[in-house]
């Protein structure tokens, strides 16, 4: 692919834009466009028009709106999860690793700037690898990871929607915290 090289993450090819390529240039508008307006109202002439390119560029590397909204989020999963699985195994496993995990995905995703992207359900037909993970770790508890991936979206829907991040947090801390934790 012309503007790429192929590199292997996560143990399968994925192209790797080189700096400046119209393909990088479209993640960094798509970043922008999705991150502050979510997918449903990101325009694909606006990201275009940011990339410096023209929306056929945008078809020609991604396929879609969709296909250019499913690498970034999946980049952006990606990370989170690597983050989430970090602070699962220096916490030790159990409930308060879980915890921490969430917390430590919040945290990433407003530095980041990626607070709406995360926030929105994945699309329709891919698994949500947040949810997995979190249900590999509290295997006992039937739909425990569901329940506090909502929590955690819903935390992070309230910073892309103006709120402050420390007052989410808080919500979040106080909804996944073991209930002798709660005042």
């Amino acid at each position: 692919m012309p503007g790429c090289q192929q590199v292997t993450l996560c143990a399968v090819a994925h192209p790797v834009p080189l700096p400046g390529s119209a393909r990088a240039r479209l993640i960094d508008a798509g970043l922008a466009h999705f991150g502050d307006q979510g997918y449903e109202h990101a325009s694909v002439t606006a990201i275009a028009a940011d990339a410096g390119v023209t929306t056929g560029s945008l078809y020609h590397h991604f396929g879609s709106k969709l296909g250019l909204y499913r690498v970034i989020r999946e980049e952006m999963e990606r990370r989170m999860t690597e983050r989430m699985e970090g602070a699962i195994a220096a916490v030790g496993g159990g409930r308060e690793s879980v915890r921490a995990a969430l917390e430590v995905a919040f945290d990433a995703a407003v530095r980041f700037g990626v607070a709406r992207i995360l926030a929105e359900s994945p699309p329709d037909d891919v698994a949500d690898p947040i949810v997995e993970l979190l249900d590999a770790h509290l295997h006992a508890t039937p739909l425990a990871g569901r329940l506090l991936v909502a929590a955690w979206r819903s935390a992070l829907m309230a910073v892309a929607e103006g709120a402050r991040a420390e007052v989410a947090r808080q919500g979040l801390v106080w909804v996944i915290a073991p209930p002798a934790q709660h005042v």
